[in-house]
């Protein structure tokens, strides 16, 4: 897959804070040693270009099988196809606590729901305002 395909590595990039934030928290247990700015646009560049990577070969095994989104077993096999197994395990924990979180994550209320109001309320409330709006346009200009 090329560069054309994805509009170009230029307009690929990872967050520098984002970036700067975790190699700071990785270098905390280590307090002598320093990380240079290039260094860290250099490891942003071989970041996105190893997502990239994993990313390409995955959606062609999903294209392989028809599918259209790219699932965690597409990306696990991209990762074994391209000689990254050893990255599987941990993956497969991230996943598996990404889909807890999910899980237990508390669903967002509608703002009908958040409303308190029956929707019949709802409806005679709108129709109030409609019937405002269109009064204060029709009288015009004051």
């Amino acid at each position: 897959m090329s560069d054309r395909e994805f509009g170009g590595n230029d307009e690929l990039s990872l967050p520098k804070a984002t970036v700067q934030k975790i190699i700071t928290e990785i270098l905390h247990s280590d307090p002598g040693v320093t990380f240079a700015k290039d260094t860290r646009d250099l490891l942003i560049e071989c970041c996105v270009e190893f997502i990239t990577l994993i990313s390409s070969e995955a959606n062609e095994i999903a294209e392989k099988e028809a599918k259209k989104t790219i699932a965690c077993e597409h990306v696990k096999a991209a990762l074994e196809e391209l000689d990254f197994g050893n990255y599987v395990p941990a993956i497969l924990e991230v996943a598996a606590d990404y889909k807890k979180t999910q899980a237990s994550r508390e669903k967002k209320q509608t703002k009908i729901e958040q409303s308190g109001m029956t929707e019949e309320e709802l409806m005679q409330q709108q129709l109030e305002l409609f019937r405002s709006a269109t009064d204060k346009f029709n009288s015009g200009p004051q």
